[in-house]
């Protein structure tokens, strides 16, 4: 890790490993593939039916890829804030973006 990336990891966080970070690059590629597989099938005029389901197979991905960093998050992050005492902070933002990752 160079110097300057070290400044954008934040001080809450417990940093991934290599083999999370390949992990979760490995999914997000596979569904970055599927969206560009979908605007194909949309310039090839496919069936909307056929698109559709592309589009809930990619939704499906991406919230997998979400509820596992998610998890990784308190097992990792949200545990390391309330062993400091800073869990009511941790817990309040958790609660936050579960929110905003259930709309």
């Amino acid at each position: 890790m160079t110097h300057c990336e070290e400044h954008h990891i934040n001080p809450k966080m417990v940093p991934r490993t290599e083999e999370e970070i390949e992990s979760i690059i490995k999914r997000l590629k596979r569904i970055e593939g599927q969206v560009r597989g979908v605007q194909k099938m949309v310039e090839d005029n496919r069936y909307c039916i056929d698109i559709l389901v592309q589009i809930s197979a990619i939704q499906a991905a991406l919230n997998k890829v979400g509820l596992n960093l998610l998890e990784r998050h308190v097992n990792h992050c949200v545990s390391k804030a309330i062993h400091e005492g800073s869990g009511e902070e941790s817990i309040r933002e958790l609660m936050d973006v579960i929110k905003q990752f259930s709309k």
